[in-house]
């Protein structure tokens, strides 16, 4: 059980996957949930609350490459609204918050999900709780439909 508890912990951005390991490593339902629980609000919470240190920390690399092209003589022009980010924002407006906190962690990463959806909804009390509750549903339903195709296998 410890080793596939520190697979989970270290493959939270494969939370997708994850359950697979359990029925492999003859762990029961429980087991396997608990694990992909714990290894995903461990990821959830790092990257969620220390979201305002990532953006920080890109803003400030920005504005280094900004100043080491201007002493070059060379013009910089940041890319703020990229494919990717227009991408993200028409999932934002088709989808609500509701749909940024459950699907997003789900489809791109844990770490990168939680690092967008604080970026949009930090400021409303209850969006941790969001994430935390589509976090349930998914592993409910991943870790569900794994065994349901083991049992079937």
């Amino acid at each position: 059980m410890w080793v596939y508890l520190s697979f989970v912990l270290f493959s939270t951005w494969k939370f997708m996957f994850t359950p697979m390991a359990g029925p492999a490593a003859d762990l029961s339902f429980l087991e396997t949930f608990l694990c992909s629980m714990t290894g995903g609000l461990i990821s959830v919470s790092i990257f969620y609350f220390g979201s305002s240190f990532f953006m920080q920390r890109f803003q400030k690399k920005q504005a280094k490459k900004a100043e080491k092209a201007i002493a070059q003589g060379k013009v910089f022009r940041s890319k703020r609204f990229t494919r990717n980010n227009r991408r993200i924002i028409k999932i934002k407006h088709r989808i609500g918050k509701w749909g940024v906190c459950w699907l997003v962690p789900l489809f791109f990463s844990l770490p990168l999900g939680s690092l967008i959806t604080a970026k949009f909804y930090r400021h409303q009390k209850n969006t941790f709780s969001w994430i935390l509750l589509g976090m349930l549903i998914n592993c409910t339903l991943i870790t569900g439909g794994t065994y349901l195709v083991d049992f079937i296998v």
